[in-house]
């Protein structure tokens, strides 16, 4: 009797991270709710990886960091380690085969042919008491039946690969119709595109971030205006999208202004859950990002100076005003209020501000569009913050020298003369070069299409919060705004 090797391959289980998440459909196993759970990459060997790839039926959508977890391996194929300490393995050749779809259960193996196939009794054949229907000299059976078995559960067994392929073409199909994160994961193109993340990685580690305090988002109902004295539920009404297809579905609206009623075909979903969606997500990244301070420290700030402001690096923060327009109301009171003689037009108007090497360090209110922008700067709050040893840099229609407790650069205005003198020429060119990254950062908000469309008034009550996340989620979606500050931002 010979004993058969088997080898054991050191595919192991990747516990670097706590995120990590189980790709075969319909499995939720998470590595940062399942302790016990061991997670597996891809196997190198080609023909391997398409068995695998077959039996968990996701064709398309696989990347470097695509997980398959334990639970979709025999037990025998699981080698345990030698310590607690030790990492799980899987034997040469494992398959995984246990899913949601088989009840995580493998069919009994299917008897032979020869198994399945009904003979006569001998002992009734020897039996002479026991008449027999045929003719003993005659059997014509027994060298045809078998190879008609034969043929017949050939043709069978090609059936049932051929529905088993048809079976799989449809899983993949039904995925590749669904319009989910899932379905653009292996197009950085796409998710630009899309959300306005530089790549599928940028967006992952951000929704790394934010995905445990998803948990306890509050979510807005029908029933948000009736007051819940009791208790608050933290988890609201059953959900339609997976937490990562919501945030995808606000991204989508933010980066490309998509109508709601385009949001809800998209998605299959109806356009008041839609609604309901984007105000949830709105309020919810209002409150995580607002909750982390963007304001910088004088030392931190000259630490990741670029060079290009060695003229003035007392500059703590890049000033300006940008305006969005908005649908213009019926009440003429209002309309005063919101008219921009600037834009023409009916507009919010906000101040953001940014540390010289690219980073934005505050954000304020929306306000009516007819304020001035020393009135914005006063009630923003940011003079509080600045103390005598800073410098702003601002345009030359900031003019806030007394408001604010500290220097301002500032392009020199002519003040009725024919011309300004060289170096007040030189100063206003050196502030210009400069203050145009402030204005690339607005670009950069702006890139995201709600902000380019005429806001509805419908949106009043969200815009505030809309806006500020657009300007916050710069900070994680892109890298710096000049290519030579990457190394010192």
């Amino acid at each position: 009797m010979t004993c058969k090797r088997t080898k054991v391959s050191f595919q192991k289980r990747d516990d670097s991270s706590s995120s990590h998440h189980c790709c075969v459909p319909q499995c939720t196993v998470s590595a940062r709710c399942n302790s016990s759970v061991s997670f597996f990459t891809f196997p190198k060997d080609s023909e391997l990886h398409r068995r695998w790839v077959i039996n968990i039926r996701r064709v398309n959508f696989l990347t470097t960091n695509t997980r398959v977890c334990s639970r979709h391996f025999l037990s025998e194929d699981v080698i345990e380690p030698p310590t607690p300490a030790g990492r799980r393995r899987l034997k040469k050749g494992a398959v995984p085969v246990l899913f949601e779809w088989n009840n995580f259960s493998l069919p009994a193996p299917r008897p032979g042919v020869w198994e399945r196939t009904e003979r006569p009794n001998t002992e009734a054949m020897n039996d002479p008491s026991v008449e027999l229907d045929c003719p003993p000299d005659h059997d014509y059976c027994n060298s045809t039946e078998p190879a008609a078995l034969d043929m017949s559960l050939d043709h069978n067994e090609e059936l049932s690969v051929e529905i088993a392929r048809l079976r799989n073409q449809i899983e993949e199909i039904t995925i590749s119709s669904k319009f989910c994160l899932e379905r653009f994961a292996g197009s950085d193109d796409d998710i630009r595109f899309f959300t306005r993340f530089a790549s599928h990685a940028h967006l992952m580690a951000f929704w790394k971030q934010i995905e445990p305090a998803t948990r306890k988002i509050i979510r807005v109902t029908r029933a948000r205006s009736v007051a819940k004295t009791d208790e608050v539920s933290h988890t609201g009404n059953a959900t339609v999208l997976q937490p990562i297809d919501e945030f995808f579905l606000f991204m989508n609206f933010l980066s490309l202004g998509l109508m709601q009623k385009d949001l809800a075909h998209r998605f299959k979903i109806h356009q008041s859950t839609v609604s309901r969606i984007i105000n949830t997500w709105a309020n919810f990244l209002y409150t995580v990002l607002g909750a982390v301070g963007i304001w910088l420290d004088e030392e931190t700030v000259k630490s990741h100076m670029p060079e290009v402001f060695q003229g003035y690096s007392d500059t703590q923060i890049i000033l300006d005003c940008t305006e969005i327009r908005c649908q213009t109301p019926s009440s003429l009171l209002l309309q005063s209020e919101v008219f921009s003689n600037y834009k023409s037009h009916c507009t919010f108007k906000g101040l953001i501000g940014m540390a010289p090497h690219g980073a934005v360090t505050f954000v304020s209110s929306l306000y009516e569009g007819a304020i001035s922008d020393k009135e914005i700067l006063k009630q923003s709050g940011i003079v509080a913050i600045l103390n005598p040893s800073m410098a702003i840099m601002v345009d030359k229609g900031f003019l806030v020298e007394d408001c604010v407790p500290c220097k301002v650069h500032i392009p020199t205005f002519l003040c009725k003369r024919a011309q300004l003198s060289e170096p007040e020429v030189r100063k206003t060119q050196s502030i210009a070069r400069l203050r145009v990254h402030v204005e690339q950062l607005i670009r950069r908000v702006k890139e995201h299409k709600l902000f380019s469309t005429v806001i509805p008034l419908s949106l009043t009550g969200s815009i505030n919060q809309l806006y500020t996340v657009a300007c916050l989620l710069v900070n994680c979606q892109n890298g710096p705004l000049v290519k030579a500050w990457a190394t010192n931002g």
